[in-house]
């Protein structure tokens, strides 16, 4: 299986039942949080998550640690109308996963296609920074 990657988009059928994606053509959900970043800012955090990264996969890995570690969870969002929890991230074969849990179900969920809150939880920056890297 090949990683979603910014020059590699999902081939129909690619992600897996426990993960969820935009349709065909569709983008991600805009932030709130991105309008307020400029692209020299977004850009310094793509440089700052990627700094030592020779590859896509190494890149996405730099995004997965920087997200891991910033983004204040657990947070609730909606998704598809429906209240959840998001309570972790994980880097995935195909990109980054969010942990979703609503009564005791539990949904993993591309991060390029996570609703968020108003406001964002603190770190949301990390998120707005590969979304930014993957266009």
């Amino acid at each position: 299986m090949r990683p979603i990657l910014p020059h590699n988009p999902p081939s129909p059928g690619h992600i897996g039942r426990s993960e969820w994606a935009c349709g065909e053509g569709s983008l991600p959900p805009r932030l709130s949080l991105v309008l307020e970043l400029s692209e020299e800012e977004l850009d310094a955090l793509v440089e700052q998550a990627t700094v030592d990264a020779y590859n896509d996969e190494e890149q996405l890995g730099g995004f997965a640690v920087m997200i891991e570690d910033n983004l204040e969870m657990p947070f609730e969002t909606t998704v598809l109308g429906v209240l959840v929890t998001v309570n972790g991230v994980t880097q995935t074969e195909s990109g980054i996963v969010a942990g979703c849990v609503r009564d005791g179900q539990h949904q993993a969920i591309s991060v390029l296609d996570l609703p968020l809150p108003e406001p964002p939880p603190k770190g949301a920056e990390w998120i707005a920074a590969y979304r930014h890297w993957a266009r």
